[in-house]
């Protein structure tokens, strides 16, 4: 009988020579958008929202009056990267006027996913309480799963989840609970629980512009999970889309982000 390889379906890094030289550029890209873009007006790094030791995030505004605040939400499989390694990614936003936070947050195995999705929340409790304008997310992997969880309904306290204004997860990952059948949940800890309970496209949505982006050159699985959101959400709210991004892979379609006229910038700033 037929088995489906849920390690190899997860394995957004099979097309890459060497992952740790890919995410080193990340780090190495991101340090020289501090040192030398011209967008950057001001930023401030290692904001702490909370008391955790990742509990920081880096801020970035541009040189003329902000059209408002994007945060960004990085992936990793909630074990990898950080705020070191993303600064690139403000690049375009930056330069179409908006601010843009960059938040590191605890990770596995130190802590499970629901911890991870309540320390997102502290961030979003902050930035709204500190921001007058509008706020927006854009979340990649699983930051993008991150971004979802905080506009699932009865989520954020006090309903201020509707101030949000729009979010765009890309490549986002909505149904753990394959998880539970891959060597990554050796780190992630999963039991079907909290795989549940941390699998958006089993909550409604709150009444938030919700784009499930991704490339359409995505692993098969990434592809499903794009699917299977925007399918159950539709059936709850009128604001929810998809789009599938011709010759994009799970990183190149984040990529864009440097870009001030890509069609992923323009979607989250315009």
């Amino acid at each position: 009988m037929w088995k489906l390889d849920w390690d190899d379906a997860f394995n957004n890094f099979v097309n890459v020579e060497n992952p740790n030289s890919l995410i080193e550029e990340w780090r190495e890209r991101s340090s020289s958008f501090k040192s030398n873009s011209i967008a950057i007006g001001k930023m401030e790094l290692g904001i702490p929202y909370g008391d955790h030791p990742r509990e920081k995030y880096d801020m970035f505004l541009p040189k003329k009056q902000s059209r408002g605040t994007i945060i960004f939400l990085h992936g990793g499989f909630w074990f990898r990267t950080g705020r070191e390694h993303w600064s690139f990614t403000a690049q375009g936003m930056l330069s179409q006027g908006w601010s843009v936070i960059i938040p590191s947050y605890p990770q596995a195995p130190d802590v499970k996913i629901t911890q991870i999705t309540h320390s997102i929340s502290k961030l979003v409790y902050k930035i709204l309480d500190d921001c007058n304008g509008s706020v927006r997310m854009i979340g990649h992997s699983a930051g993008g799963h991150l971004a979802s969880r905080m506009i699932c309904k009865n989520f954020l306290k006090k309903n201020m989840g509707k101030q949000i204004e729009k979010v765009i997860s890309v490549s986002g990952l909505y149904d753990l609970r394959p998880l539970l059948m891959t060597k990554l949940n050796d780190i992630l800890k999963l039991d079907y629980e909290e795989s549940e309970r941390e699998s958006c496209f089993l909550y409604d949505p709150i009444d938030t512009k919700l784009t499930c982006w991704v490339g359409a050159n995505e692993r098969p699985e990434f592809l499903r999970q794009n699917r299977i959101l925007t399918e159950a959400w539709s059936k709850k709210s009128r604001n929810i889309e998809s789009y599938y991004d011709p010759g994009k892979d799970h990183f190149s379609v984040i990529d864009q982000l440097e870009e001030k006229e890509s069609l992923l910038t323009q979607s989250i700033t315009k």
